[in-house]
Order: structure tokens, then C-alpha cells, then sequence
């Protein structure tokens, strides 16, 4: 049996949450420019993990673990930014924010332990 592999499964499930807010958003706000920048960059975190997990080699797992690093950074940012201008209600948002900024701690931990692996 195959171990779970955290930083998959949570930017998977984060990618999901990510859609489910995007449509609210398009559907019951009608905010359509901010729904597609949170979309694209949310769900291109778990994109970017998943080709780095398939890399064939540690310079493009780094490459790729880095672009979902920053990619989880510019969601945090359009999140913040859909609470603030309270297109967003606190409590989703406060929960999108802290499953983003468990995505960037790991990705960021598995970062920094394959540079200095090289």
C-alpha cells in the first residue's frame, strides 16, 4: 500500500475548495475578475506539485516545488484580498488562509530540504 503523501493530498483538497469558491463567487457575488485569478493560481498550486512529484530530476522538482510555492503566495494574496473587500466572509476566508499557509510551510520545508540535497 502506497503512503499518503501530505503536500499531494492537501494542495488536491485545497485545489478543490479553490473551485467550490470560485463558482460561489461567480454565482451568488457575480465577482468574476477576482474569482479567476484565485481559481487559476489556487488550483496551479496542486498542478505544480503534482509534475514536480513526477520530475525527473531534483533540479526541475526544486523548479516546480518553487512555482507552486509562489503560486500558493499569490492565492493567499487574492484570498486576503476577497476578505478585505468582504466579497468573503471571515470564517471561510480564515479557513482558506490557514490551509494556505499549511501548503506553503510544507512546500517550503520540502524546498529548502532538496536544495540542500543537491
Amino acid at each position: 500500500m502506497e503512503r499518503e503523501n501530505v503536500i499531494k493530498t492537501k494542495s488536491y483538497k485545497f485545489a478543490l475548495r479553490v473551485v467550490k469558491l470560485s463558482k460561489y463567487l461567480m454565482e451568488n457575488k457575480k465577482e468574476y475578475i477576482l474569482s479567476k485569478q484565485v481559481l487559476r493560481s489556487g488550483t496551479s498550486v496542486g498542478a505544480n506539485i503534482e509534475e514536480g512529484l513526477g520530475s525527473l530530476s531534483k533540479k526541475d522538482f526544486i523548479n516546480k516545488f518553487c512555482i507552486a510555492h509562489k503560486e500558493a503566495r499569490e492565492t493567499h494574496y487574492w484570498i486576503r484580498l476577497l476578505k478585505d473587500s468582504e466579497y468573503l466572509e471571515c470564517k471561510i476566508a480564515d479557513s482558506l488562509i490557514h490551509d494556505c499557509d499549511e501548503i506553503l510551510k510544507i512546500s517550503g520545508k520540502i524546498i529548502s530540504t532538496s536544495k540542500r540535497s543537491i
